[in-house]
């Protein structure tokens, strides 16, 4: 009787234990995508931290790469741009050298690791640097496999056992650089994760700017998730005179013009099968004498079958380009409200300040875009678009065009400054094109739009964008042909960040240069995707070099906001996560724009966050931060 009623003890704590388990399961969320889900909603259903307790958020634990410059290499870390994934409690991130650790969620302690050698090949071409923003996935009979796009090749590796999968290609990796005008491996690298569509895996490309002609192209390459076997490719160039869009390259331009790749994440929506790219600016990205016409699909937003690679739509966002306005944003594919009905809708946020959005199938425009006149060139050889489209709705979430109203004038003396330094450039609005006295731009390369790009709160068919507001200078030089340059024309970057210098009364002081411009240098936007128009647009953040610079000491400037990519991320607490660029990390409550809560990183945190709950119950918010040896991803819970 006694052993009887021992076992039912046994039982009934057997049964309790392990129903608590499935209740502490149940409460898991994870972060499967990098942009939340395939089409980079960056939304959240979590609401444990929200506007009630976000006062209360702490640090909770921080993580380093250890990643250093390598000089039997000669290569040298960039940021740490990489956000997150959170599978079955544990996170898998990508590092600056395109290798991949995976965490405890609950902890971060460090689970294992594995070394892409990507850094093998030497320092990569890209002007930005190493990056690699995030990973991908797929389940495959009951093993989880991670991809892992290092550079110039596509690995696939068993999370269980952190080794290579050597069924897929040869020894778990295949090439990336194995095509027509890409067989150099430093001519690309890889900076945004791959997209797992059924039994595909697909990867994008980025290509250096400014190397010799005929410059390499960017494919997006799909392969078969289990062999490694290349299924299909797709050139946002044409790649010979029968492929849609060649007609748009004047005198078959299309066989030396490069570049125009996908870089940026790209969008998936999974139901249609249909997969939509962000492309980016040819070659060269600030003179086009040497690829005459409107340079399809550059700069555009085109939608591909996934399972084939065949061109469904397309929306050019800007003809012939010569602003470098690649599309640096994955989309983000919603459902709203439209004329009382829903509909799929795909939005693009851009460096140019225009948010276009289209009918997620068909690519109808949801409002009318307009094409307009825009000024001519005046550089020898260079014929600009004559007109850019405009879309009528939503208005432009950043500022657009230049003129001497908008000089920084803080001070008599530091607005003198700035009408000396631009009285020979060539002001104007948006599209105004670089120039031989040089063209301030507005917006500059960065955007607009980052790589960031929006989030979108399926509850309110709200998307929120952060926005940057810095011109750059653009000055058409003839240059000296090199190896890297072959054009008879290109643009003087190193004037690009106009900047005003001024002395200080004392000898030995070397000023910060200030911006050109007056604030805000970062705003944050919140548009309604049902109607279009805009709920309310403010300041984020701060720029203390600025607000605290010994020349405008005592005018109390309040904050005038922070230039960058990164962008935010919204979750069912009514918040949104977001750096924009800066070393804060801010809680804004997503109503009305205004700071929740805010923690100092102490360094530039240049990636966008992520959140998850794990199974005890704790719902975390993480976000990458700093350069080189200094980086380290920073873990934020309630206490």
């Amino acid at each position: 009787m006694i052993r009887r009623l021992s076992i039912c003890f046994i039982l009934a704590g057997s049964l309790s234990l392990l129903a608590m388990q499935q209740r502490q399961s149940s409460r898991q969320a994870e972060w499967l995508y990098y942009g939340g889900d395939p089409g980079g909603t960056k939304y959240s259903p979590l609401d444990d931290i929200n506007v009630g307790n976000v006062q209360r958020l702490e640090v909770a634990w921080q993580w380093k790469h250890w990643e250093t410059p390598l000089t039997e290499y000669d290569t040298r870390p960039g940021y740490f741009e990489a956000t997150p994934l959170m599978i079955d409690g544990v996170l898998y991130v990508t590092t600056p050298y395109n290798s991949l650790a995976a965490l405890d969620a609950e902890s971060g302690k460090e689970l294992w690791r594995f070394d892409g050698e990507a850094y093998k090949q030497g320092q990569v071409l890209s002007a930005s640097g190493w990056k690699l923003r995030g990973t991908a996935f797929r389940r495959d009979r009951g093993k989880l496999v991670i991809f892992l796009n290092s550079r110039n090749r596509l690995f696939s590796l068993d999370a269980s056992t952190h080794e290579p999968m050597n069924t897929f290609g040869k020894n778990g990796e295949v090439s990336l650089t194995d095509l027509p005008r890409i067989s150099e491996p430093k001519h690309a690298t890889q900076s945004s994760p791959p997209v797992v569509y059924k039994d595909l895996v697909i990867v994008g490309s980025q290509v250096p700017d400014r190397v010799q002609l005929p410059d390499p192209v960017g494919y997006v390459q799909a392969f078969n998730a289990r062999t490694g076997k290349r299924v299909w490719t797709f050139s946002v160039i044409p790649q010979s005179s029968k492929d849609p869009g060649a007609e748009t390259w004047e005198n078959e331009s299309w066989r030396t013009s490069g570049h125009g790749n996908v870089w940026a994440p790209m969008a998936l929506d999974e139901a249609r099968g249909l997969l939509y790219l962000p492309t980016s600016t040819p070659s060269s990205d600030y003179y086009g004498g040497q690829r005459p016409g409107a340079n399809l699909f550059a700069e555009s937003l085109v939608c591909l079958d996934a399972a084939t690679g065949r061109l469904k739509w397309y929306f050019q966002t800007v003809h012939h380009g010569l602003w470098d306005y690649d599309l640096p944003a994955p989309p983000v594919l919603a459902t709203v409200q439209f004329n009382g009905r829903p509909r799929d809708v795909v939005a693009v946020p851009t460096k140019t300040g225009f948010l276009f959005v289209f009918d997620r199938a068909s690519g109808e425009t949801i409002w009318p875009i307009e094409e307009r006149s825009v000024p001519p060139s005046d550089v020898p050889g260079e014929v600009a678009a004559q007109s850019q489209p405009f879309p009528s709705k939503p208005k432009p979430f950043a500022k657009q065009g230049f003129s001497y109203d908008d000089l920084i004038d803080f001070t008599p003396a530091i607005k003198a400054r700035a009408l000396e330094l631009t009285k020979n450039l060539r002001f104007g609005p948006l599209f105004t094109p670089p120039s031989l006295g040089g063209t301030i731009t507005m917006p500059g390369a960065i955007g607009g739009a980052g790589w960031g790009g929006g989030a979108f709160d399926p509850t309110t068919g709200t998307i929120y964008i952060k926005a940057t507001n810095q011109p750059a200078m653009y000055r058409i030089i003839q240059p000296t042909r090199t190896d890297s340059l072959d054009t008879p024309y290109a643009a003087d970057l190193s004037a690009q960040g106009l900047r005003v210098t001024m002395q200080s009364g004392d000898s030995t002081q070397r000023l910060t240069p200030l911006p050109i411009n007056k604030p805000p240098y970062g705003t944050l936007v919140a548009i309604d995707l049902n109607s279009g128009d805009t709920k309310w647009n403010v300041t984020l953040g701060d720029t203390p070099a600025i607000r605290n610079h010994p020349l405008l000491r005592g005018l109390n400037l309040p904050p005038v906001g922070v230039a960058g990519s990164p962008g935010p991320i919204a979750t069912a607490g009514g918040l949104l996560f977001v750096t924009g660029g800066g070393s804060v990390l801010y809680a804004i409550d997503s109503r009305d724009g205004s700071v929740a809560w805010s923690a100092d990183l102490e360094q530039t945190a240049y990636s966008t966050p992520m959140t998850y709950r794990t199974r005890g119950g704790k719902q975390f918010v993480v976000v990458a931060t700093g350069a080189a040896n200094g980086a380290k991803l920073v873990a934020f819970a309630l206490p």
